[in-house]
């Protein structure tokens, strides 16, 4: 099977467990993308932000982005929260993979999912829920931009979700590379 599907959307929304859960369902390999950003720059993503600055990480991030896109073959990608914020890798997205999944959640619920993570850069603030709430309201345009599919992560669990996209996927237009 050739599926080619892309994870966007929020830090914490649940891309990087959903989409390793969605790979093994559908027999693919599983992309993360900040981790193999992580792997290529040898260092953390927080690291290198601290370092070198959020616009020389965003380069780098495109880069790969473009890279994985063209690649032949199917994968789940799960993309970086931020990935969308340049037009150019919302078009890769779109371009690069048919099923473009956002996980939509609130940043009330995301906030009880990661509150206590330290590995995200753009939340160590003195308050992360109004920065979760500020960079919702820029980016969820973005992900509504980039995706194919919008599906709510409010309260299901992971298999539910995973279950939501192998419908969404079963119900691809007949001739669309599943």
């Amino acid at each position: 099977m050739q599926t080619r599907c892309a994870l966007v959307g929020m830090p914490g929304s649940g891309k990087s467990t959903v989409g390793r859960q969605l790979a093994r369902r559908l027999g693919l390999p599983f992309v993360d993308l900040d981790q193999r950003l992580e792997q290529r720059l040898g260092t953390s993503i927080r690291d290198y932000f601290d370092q070198h600055g959020e616009a020389a990480f965003r380069d780098h991030e495109a880069a790969l982005l473009a890279e994985l896109a063209a690649q032949p073959g199917g994968m789940v990608l799960s993309t970086g929260g931020g990935a969308v914020l340049r037009e150019d890798n919302r078009a890769t997205l779109r371009r690069g993979f048919p099923h473009v999944m956002y996980l939509r959640a609130s940043p009330d619920e995301i906030f009880k999912r990661i509150k206590h993570d330290r590995t995200r850069p753009l939340l160590q603030v003195d308050d992360p829920l109004a920065r979760l709430r500020d960079l919702y309201r820029a980016r969820d345009p973005l992900y509504r931009e980039a995706a194919h599919y919008v599906i709510e992560t409010g309260r299901p669990t992971v298999h539910t979700l995973v279950n939501m996209i192998m419908m969404q996927l079963e119900m691809a237009a007949p001739g669309d590379p599943v």
